[in-house]
């Protein structure tokens, strides 16, 4: 993933436990090397709409760190990205 700026350093992802003073952050980078998949997942999933159908895509979705996936039957092929 490319990030411009400062953002590997000063975006956060926050979660909540659900207890007083629960709150949790990590940097972008931090978030990075620990679950690089989620970090494209809640960018996916920010842009659906909030409803039924955006959580049964989600689930769809599949998200590998790496060029390795258990989906060699299917033969998908790589979707070549525009540089910017």
């Amino acid at each position: 993933i490319h990030v411009t700026g400062n953002k590997l350093d000063q975006k956060m992802y926050h979660r909540h436990s659900g207890y007083p003073g629960g709150l949790r952050s990590r940097t972008l980078r931090e978030q990075l090397d620990r679950r690089p998949t989620e970090v494209l997942r809640k960018a996916v999933k920010g842009m659906l709409p909030r409803n039924r159908l955006a959580r049964t895509q989600i689930n769809k979705l599949k998200i590998y760190a790496g060029p390795e996936h258990p989906h060699t039957a299917q033969a998908p092929k790589p979707l070549p990205l525009e540089e910017r």
